[in-house]
């Protein structure tokens, strides 16, 4: 992000370190939407050393509890439990907080958890819209917090020796990335409003959307393909892709967007799209590279080799999740999150390839000890940067045109419509200031 967009008071810098800022050898976390992803996050942290789970917060009292025992039986201290986000950050003995809740939440989520002088752990996307995406950064800097993004590519072994090779020069010039997103997700259909389940704190989920009768379609999980709280696949699934041919392509924003699309074959309560082309175009430096992504939700097929070693039970995976490099002197194929493989030349040689994965989680732990944000593999500007490529093209999308970005005014040329996209009205008390 651009500096000026996050200029704050050196007096105000100095406050926020007050808190808490040198937490002792062991991290005390907690974990922020234990019901999917969260589920990983609790995971993670239990078999570290040194890493301490002191606390649990969910909106479903059921999911609630149902993790508390999982802590456990794994033979560790029973954590505290919370529904409300903002009385577990009342605990000053809290280090850092991982959150996994649904995107809508991420960023005020986060910036309440800066503000009460936690390091935060973020899944992606770490933003809803374009205006978060500049918000989140800047209270991570006006309270100097470790901040990271759960782009968990970022600490594969693999991939950062993958992504070292293109900047030696081993594909020679990088010219274009594809992502690939094909991902079997069957129809949703069609959920009428219902009681709110008891236990389930439903304006606290809702938190900055409008007010809507509750749906299961609307609930766990299937929240992914309304726009009110998700970002369709292309912020689910495909905001890993982006990231990694972005990261690869060693570009910032783009200064092209486009991207056409469409709910195909199943007519049920989804209102993103299941199948979508996005085209990036960047100019920096005066190189201009591209990057193109698809998403798909049905048939499909493998390429490059990507998803074919994958499979359960000896089925062949309908899934095909990675990336594609191309340069003058090669190409280059990531399967998922850990693997790549490169061709070489006219005849497509074999060249260099590795599988190795890492610990994100870790990464963000070493990186709240040390107090260095550089060490911090996804650190959220760069997981802010990422998030806007998958606003700009839903934005593009559901407007129906190209998008022309420019990073300095951080805004669509000439696209009033466009820019009014970039921000949503939120329902009070649970809104994204202005100033953090």
């Amino acid at each position: 992000m651009k500096r000026r967009h996050f200029l704050m008071s050196s007096a105000a810098a100095l406050g926020a370190t007050r808190v808490r800022s040198a937490p002792s050898d062991t991290v005390r976390i907690a974990c922020v939407g234990v019901r999917g992803r969260g589920k990983s996050h609790i995971h993670a942290y239990t078999l570290l050393p040194n890493v301490e789970l002191v606390a649990l917060c969910d909106i479903d009292e059921s999911v609630l509890n149902s993790r508390l025992k999982d802590v456990e039986d794994k033979g560790k201290k029973k954590p505290a439990a919370y529904t409300d986000l903002r009385k577990l950050l009342e605990d000053k003995s809290i280090d850092a907080i991982s959150i996994a809740t649904p995107n809508h939440s991420h960023t005020l989520q986060t910036i309440w958890g800066c503000q009460a002088g936690k390091d935060v752990y973020v899944e992606k996307p770490c933003s809803h819209n374009m205006f978060e995406a500049k918000q989140i950064v800047a209270a991570a800097r006006k309270y100097n917090r470790m901040v990271q993004q759960g782009s968990q590519s970022r600490s594969s072994i693999a991939l950062q020796d993958g992504v070292q090779k293109m900047r030696d020069g081993l594909l020679g010039d990088v010219y274009m990335a594809r992502g690939l997103c094909f991902k079997w997700r069957d129809t949703i259909g069609r959920a009428q409003p219902e009681p709110i389940p008891p236990g389930v704190h439903y304006d606290m989920w809702l938190g900055p959307a409008p007010q809507h009768a509750f749906t299961k379609n609307r609930f766990h999980y299937n929240w992914h393909w309304f726009w009110d709280y998700g970002n369709g696949d292309l912020g689910n699934q495909g905001i890993h892709e982006v990231d990694i041919a972005r990261w690869g392509l060693g570009v910032r924003y783009p200064v092209k967007v486009a991207a056409i699309g469409g709910h195909f074959m199943f007519d049920d309560d989804q209102e993103t799209p299941n199948t979508l082309n996005c085209s990036f175009e960047f100019n920096e430096n005066g190189k201009r590279k591209m990057m193109v992504f698809e998403v798909r939700h049905w048939m499909s097929n493998h390429e490059a080799g990507i998803g074919e070693k994958a499979g359960r039970n000896g089925k062949k995976d309908p899934n095909t999740i990675g990336n594609l490099f191309y340069g003058s002197k090669g190409y280059m194929a990531i399967d998922g999150y850990s693997n790549y493989e490169t061709w070489m030349g006219k005849d497509q040689e074999p060249g260099a390839s590795a599988h190795q994965g890492g610990d994100h989680f870790l990464n963000f732990i070493n990186a709240v000890r040390s107090r260095k944000r550089n060490e911090l593999n996804a650190e959220i500007e760069e997981g802010a940067i990422s998030t806007t490529l998958v606003h700009l093209a839903n934005i593009s999308y559901r407007l129906g045109r190209e998008l022309h970005f420019d990073a300095e005014s951080y805004s669509c040329t000439g696209d009033r419509e466009a820019n009014e996209m970039f921000t949503r009205h939120y329902r009070k008390p649970y809104v994204v200031p202005e100033k953090v």
